[in-house]
């Protein structure tokens, strides 16, 4: 059975477990306090430009998003996402169960659109009746968007803008942002999303780590007490050089970037294929999840010799599906999934 299911099928790549073996029986200090998570830690600081960013390590994205979302926000707060957004509907109510709103705004192509979040905000304080409701106070989005879809510098200069207006931080998902620097049709760097954003988090689980993400707060940004707010919610690792050593190993040599490049080439040959052979992409993207539309004829024959992940049913009666390309997908694998459409 071939799998194009995910981007975290496979394990860790193999510079990122050799650097594990390499470090395995030294006897370090726990819960991140040891010398490769500071080791990594100033490799981020030094991609992002920022020296004086906050950076932590958590084990995986929804924990992610569940602590940093928590901590930033008041009590009477909720955070605006899109309907599409990740924490709105992939992460089991994870946001919610801190006590916090997810409160949704129509995509447009997997974005929040500037002007739409502005038009909330103003919404929400020209009504008199406001301090009865869920304030909004932070924005959340994904780079890559879950369709796949980047955000352009200007769209996030934008986004930023108006955060800024309202007095409220933006926070970026970057569970596959390695995707989203590899794209050629990204144009936003590491430092611009230090500059950008008031939190954003670089994914490893998806991009060559077994597990792992690194928080960065620009600015010193991180709020009070972050560390211990991760222990609270029992995301903190004993053995938190399991997470150091990983992103020691994928901030040098830039082999984040390298071998995400991989996913976007393999992405872009599957695309042709199914091009070529006339199947139709519900969504264009520049990354490495591709979404088609099939039958069910198509979708019963391909499911009995491929993985894929199960998106949405369209009006007509149509499927959507993903198939994800990764750091280790290879150009055999594509060929055989493209020679059985």
């Amino acid at each position: 059975m071939l799998s194009f299911e995910c981007d975290y099928a496979e394990g860790a790549h193999e510079a990122v477990l050799q650097h594990l073996l390499e470090t395995n029986l030294e006897q370090l200090p726990g819960y991140g306090q040891d010398r490769y998570c500071d080791a990594a830690k100033e490799k981020i600081r030094s991609a992002c430009a920022c020296p004086d960013a906050d950076v932590f390590f958590i084990s995986g994205g929804t924990q992610t998003n569940q602590i940093v979302i928590d901590a930033m926000l008041h009590p009477y707060e909720g955070v605006i996402a899109a309907d599409t957004g990740h924490i709105n509907g992939h992460e089991a109510g994870a946001v919610e169960a801190t006590g916090h709103k997810v409160l949704t705004i129509l995509h447009r192509n997997g974005k929040l659109d500037a002007g739409d979040v502005r038009d909330y905000l103003q919404t929400f304080y020209a009504n008199d009746s406001h301090w009865h409701m869920v304030f909004p106070g932070m924005v959340y989005l994904s780079h890559p968007s879950e369709y796949g879809t980047l955000y352009t510098r200007a769209e996030l200069e934008a986004l930023s803008a108006v955060c800024r207006e309202y007095h409220i931080p933006l926070f970026l998902d970057g569970a596959r942002l390695g995707y989203a620097l590899a794209s050629p049709g990204n144009d936003v760097t590491l430092p611009d999303l230090a500059a950008l954003c008031d939190a954003f988090y670089i994914g490893g689980t998806k991009v060559g780590a077994l597990c792992g993400e690194a928080v960065v707060f620009p600015r010193h940004g991180a709020p009070e007490h972050f560390g211990t707010l991760i222990k609270r919610r029992g995301a903190l690792l004993a053995k938190g050089r399991l997470l150091g050593v990983q992103f020691d190993a994928l901030f040098t040599d830039d082999l984040y970037l390298r071998i995400s490049r991989n996913a976007i080439a393999m992405a872009q040959r599957l695309k042709e294929g199914l091009k070529a052979k006339g199947y139709p992409l519900y969504m264009e993207n520049p990354t490495n999840q591709i979404f088609v539309i099939l039958d069910e004829a198509q979708r019963s024959r391909l499911s009995q010799q491929v993985s894929f992940s199960f998106w949405e049913t369209l009006p007509d009666g149509r499927t959507v599906v993903r198939f994800a390309t990764s750091w280790a997908t290879t150009a055999e694998n594509v060929d055989t999934l493209i020679d059985l459409l």
